[in-house]
């Protein structure tokens, strides 16, 4: 241990404890936060020294101050709007003024914290907003839909002392028209002229568009009209809008009237104009039209834009003129003007759908190098399936690894796609790395997939992998498939059979109370694998349960798996499961396997299970299958069984059974010998009344030990009954003190 004398001697350093003559002021909400600065501006040259050496010297570079604003903001967007909360605003800024309005307005995180601000410094005589807060407030709760508020704040500008102007109104009908709302759009426009604001061509252009969105084109037409009337000229922008809307509404001929109006009135068509007129040709597959307008928009020195060129190859994709599409893509491209993800959106579903599949791949390898992900992510499903297709699936392969390399979440879909190819062409090893990666990420789990894997593409990865010792894995993918809906019966009778195969019935009939607990049909092929598989691990019980549940779900089991089972039973000792077992397969009517059968019945009655086997003889001879009874007699009369081979040969005198005399013989032997004699008198009265054996060898024998016995009575009607001197009947007294002894 080391001593405190060896270690490094420890430096006492002295600290600084500042020492104010005047109190400490502490900050408050009513009180000039500046009264801190002033004490310590006020204190003795020695107290400064010392408040300066306590300070710790900042390190690396520093940061610029926070502007008010933006702590304005932070204090909105973290803590709820309460009085404290603007005390405390209140307290940072002394004096407001509307360029700081105007920045906390842009800065608010959302559109509730701008208003309540907006809202608070006025009513509480902060500041009278001017126009530039107004309008800011209004754009801001125009973005938000928030239309009743902003209606309210723009009609109540006047009373503030803020004049209208045209903008106000420009911005909350274009923000009606984006909710939707074209009925307060027009309301808000008609009430300019109440209000006495003029409209000009910027407030006409925004409400055409507005009321052109949502197909109003006859009420288009009647505005423009009296726009006119009101002697307002349109402009450019005024045509490009009135010819989109009514390309939008499918009105060919009123576009092309306004297109010759315009024309008229010299106004030349811009770019926008015939990027516009050759849409709407496009939309109507007129693509000689708007190839002419291509032609002559570039005789004017109007170079065409991406968009025009995207636009004409939409065109020809439409009329399944895939090649000029190719070609203008060339042509651009020539030209210095890069294709942007709606051109490549627009062609890669016209290449596959025209099955120029190396072209496409070409496409996609252009849009991986330059980074360019399509507008529409369900253009790889439809590049997988055409690759696939065609029968490249390297470069199906290639797809997946494109929307890896562009950021595209891949789905469990997308798997499927290339899992079912690489399936249908042997190619396992591929469809299982590509299984891997789908289970390890757990891609079918997430929630946002609109692809879902279809049976054509797990149905024949999970039956590979159950023939192939692979079935554990098999399971762990289809168990993230049934978390989303899927109960396949053909999967879950893989399972069955793959867990089977590999010995692994308990993992087998785990499936089975699955597929009971949710309703799914079961396999009798899967049922017998089953059954094979626990017998094999000796577990003849569990096989016995399997074979049950087959039944329960109405399938009829083939007759060598009633004996395997009936088998593995026996040997195992448990005579009275087999015993059921040997009770359903006759049921079910499978009337072979009488060998097995007489051993069991034998088994029973040898064990004392007499009733059993009486209720299963009486079965058989029911289904057309009675056993040998004299076989069963002469065994049990051999083996002393002799209660079990009377009440055998009671039940076969009952039915009228045809019984061999050699083993009434026996059996009277045997119950003689045993002592039992008047058990003999009554089987033998039954067998005399049915006109059996009167010369019985033992007869003097039995009558013997009857009188020995003191049973006199049974003796003496015997000796009549023999003689003939007396009827079979007897008399009922006799009868009742010759009831079987137990």
């Amino acid at each position: 241990m080391a001593f405190l004398s060896v270690s490094k001697p420890y430096q006492l350093k002295p600290r600084i404890y500042l020492r104010f003559s005047t109190p400490l002021h502490f900050f408050t909400t009513s009180q000039d936060p500046n009264t801190a600065s002033e004490v310590l501006n006020n204190a003795p040259p020695q107290q400064e020294e010392q408040v300066f050496h306590s300070r710790r010297t900042p390190r690396g570079k520093t940061r610029n101050p926070e502007k008010v604003e933006d702590i304005i903001c932070r204090m909105m967007e973290n803590r709820a709007w309460t009085t404290r909360l603007q005390n405390s605003i209140r307290a940072l800024v002394p004096e407001f003024d509307h360029s700081l309005v105007y920045n906390v307005l842009h800065g608010a995180k959302n559109s509730e914290h701008a208003l309540q601000f907006f809202r608070w410094v006025e009513r509480a005589g902060l500041i009278r907003h001017d126009r530039e807060a107004h309008m800011k407030i209004i754009q801001i709760l125009g973005r938000a839909s928030k239309l009743n508020h902003a209606r309210c704040i723009l009609l109540d500008m006047p009373k503030k002392g803020v004049e209208w102007d045209e903008d106000f109104f420009v911005i909350l009908i274009d923000s009606y028209g984006k909710a939707g709302i074209v009925q307060e759009a027009v309301k808000i426009f008609q009430k300019m002229k109440d209000l006495g604001v003029n409209r000009t061509i910027k407030s006409y252009d925004v409400f055409f568009k507005v009321i052109l969105r949502r197909g109003r084109y006859m009420m288009a037409k009647r505005y423009f009209n009296k726009m006119l009337s009101e002697g307002i000229e349109p402009t450019r922008h005024t045509y490009n809008i009135m010819l989109w809307g009514f390309f939008l509404s499918l009105r060919l001929d009123t576009a092309n009237r306004f297109y010759e109006d315009m024309k008229t009135r010299g106004i030349s068509p811009d770019v926008v104009t015939y990027n516009t007129m050759i849409n709407g040709y496009s939309r109507f597959k007129r693509m000689e039209e708007a190839e002419k307008l291509f032609v002559e928009m570039k005789g004017k020195n109007l170079a065409p834009t991406v968009i025009s060129y995207t636009t004409m190859i939409k065109g020809y994709v439409a009329v399944e003129q895939v090649d000029d599409g190719l070609r203008l893509v060339e042509e651009m491209k020539s030209f210095g003007i890069k294709p942007n993800a709606t051109t490549y959106s627009t062609l890669l579903p016209g290449l596959c759908d025209a099955g120029k599949m190396t072209e496409a791949k070409t496409i996609l390898t252009e849009m991986v190098q330059s980074y360019i992900a399509p507008k529409d992510n369900s253009i790889f499903i439809k590049l997988l399936n055409s690759q696939c297709k065609s029968g490249d699936l390297n470069a199906a392969a290639n797809v997946l690894k494109a929307m890896i390399r562009l950021s595209i979440p891949t789905e469990a879909g997308h798997y499927g796609v290339l899992i079912e190819n690489f399936c249908n062409a042997n190619e396992f090893d591929q469809a299982i790395k590509l299984l891997d990666k789908l289970v390890e990420k757990e891609i079918i789990l997430r929630p946002q997939n609109s692809l879902d894997m279809e049976a054509s593409a797990y149905n024949p990865m999970i039956q590979y992998l159950c023939h192939h010792g692979q079935t554990g894995k098999a399971e762990v993918f289809f168990r993230q498939l049934m978390k989303k809906g899927v109960l396949d019966p053909t999967a879950f009778n893989n399972l069955i059979c793959g867990h089977a195969k590999e010995g692994n019935p308990v993992f087998a009939f785990e499936i089975v109370k699955i597929m009971g607990r949710r309703g799914v049909p079961k396999d009798t092929d899967a049922y017998k694998l089953l059954i094979e598989s626990y017998l094999r691990e000796g577990e003849p019980a569990d096989a016995k349960t399997a074979l049950d549940s087959m039944i329960e779900d109405g399938h009829l089991p083939e007759s060598g798996i009633f004996r395997s089972v009936m088998e593995s039973l026996f040997e195992d000792g448990r005579i009275q499961t087999a015993s059921r077992v040997m009770k359903s397969m006759v049921e079910k009517g499978v009337k072979e396997h009488m060998d097995l059968v007489v051993k069991i019945l034998e088994a029973l009655l040898m064990r004392g299970h007499i009733e059993e086997a009486l209720g299963r003889i009486e079965l058989l001879m029911q289904n057309g299958c009675a056993p040998n009874l004299d076989s069963l007699l002469s065994i049990l009369s051999e083996k002393g069984k002799t209660i079990a081979a009377l009440k055998l040969l009671d039940f076969g005198l009952e039915r009228d059974c045809t019984i061999d005399f050699s083993s009434y013989e026996k059996v009277l032997d045997a119950l003689l010998a045993a002592g039992k004699t008047l058990n003999a008198y009554s089987i033998l009265r039954k067998i005399m009344e049915k006109g059996g054996i009167t010369n019985w060898s033992s007869l003097e024998d039995l009558i013997k030990s009857l009188n020995q016995e003191g049973n006199t009575k049974q003796a003496d009607i015997l000796s009549r009954m023999i003689k003939g001197g007396e009827t079979a009947s007897g008399s009922k007294k006799g009868k009742k003190q010759a009831t079987i002894a137990s």
